[in-house]
């Protein structure tokens, strides 16, 4: 979940992911940019109190102020803030970890953070607050590997039909654009695409939330990767937590769904 909201110059922005277990204000003091870092291999970083981006200070911090189960850092100044002032906490209550950047003054224009600042953040966020929360407990029982294979094979196929008919030309490139619209709407609007629905399989966050499009873009570009691995037999089925049953960079995991009984 994620909201933003722009008054007078000043952008107040909330994400948030469910959470079973407190984190302690020091956890999230200590892992949130860790996070960052990770997720980005190392181009976003904390120096001090300096949020870096490659070799450029994008924003800069004062000391956080830590308590129990939050943390929060005054907001000083960088590339991105028009000026000092508002802060970032980050907090852990009521079974959700809640990111809020409040009195923040971006220096883009409103227009343009929006279309590109803003929905940057919330991907970024969003996975930082996933790698926080940690994978336990697990959403639900991951998929057996034979049933996401063949869902798998009954997407591309969809995939494929569709391209043969609609593109005379450059089928291949035709294929590759319709699987990233098909895959990256169907996982962020429901979790569910064709193949998954007939094998009973749906796509979640790992906190049992549906996708965000940020999650399911970065879900696609490294499905290569997880079809390599799959085929050559390292995931194992109904293992209930590692990192090749579940999409770690995205955040997300392939669980299966119940029969419904009449």
């Amino acid at each position: 979940m994620n909201d933003m909201r722009w008054m007078d110059g000043e952008v107040t922005v909330e994400d948030r992911v469910h959470s079973t277990r407190q984190v302690s204000g020091e956890a999230l003091r200590d892992g949130f940019f860790d996070a960052a870092a990770a997720l980005s291999l190392g181009l976003i970083r904390m120096s001090g109190g300096s949020l870096q981006v490659g070799p450029f200070e994008v924003l800069r911090f004062d000391v956080p102020a830590t308590t129990s189960h939050s943390v929060s850092w005054p907001i000083d100044g960088g590339v991105l803030a028009g000026a000092p002032g508002g802060y970032l906490e980050i907090r852990s209550t009521d079974g959700q970890i809640v990111a809020r950047v409040e009195g923040y003054r971006p220096r883009l224009p409103k227009p343009i953070y929006v279309l590109t600042q803003m929905p940057f953040h919330h991907a970024l966020t969003r996975l930082q607050l996933l790698r926080l929360r940690g994978r336990r407990p697990v959403p639900g029982v991951p998929a057996d590997v034979s049933a996401r294979l063949t869902a798998g094979a009954i997407d591309a196929g969809i995939c494929a039909g569709i391209a043969l008919v609609a593109a005379r030309r450059r089928r291949v490139r035709a294929f590759l654009a319709i699987a990233a619209g098909y895959h990256v709407a169907a996982w962020s609007a429901s979790g569910w695409t064709v193949g998954g629905a007939i094998m009973r399989q749906r796509v979640v966050s790992i906190d049992g939330s549906r996708p965000s499009f940020g999650q399911a873009v970065l879900r696609f570009a490294t499905l290569p990767l997880a079809a390599v691995r799959l085929r050559a037999g390292t995931v194992q089925p109904y293992r209930s937590i590692s990192r090749s049953s579940f999409s770690t960079t995205a955040g997300l995991a392939r669980v299966e769904v119940p029969a419904t009984r009449g």
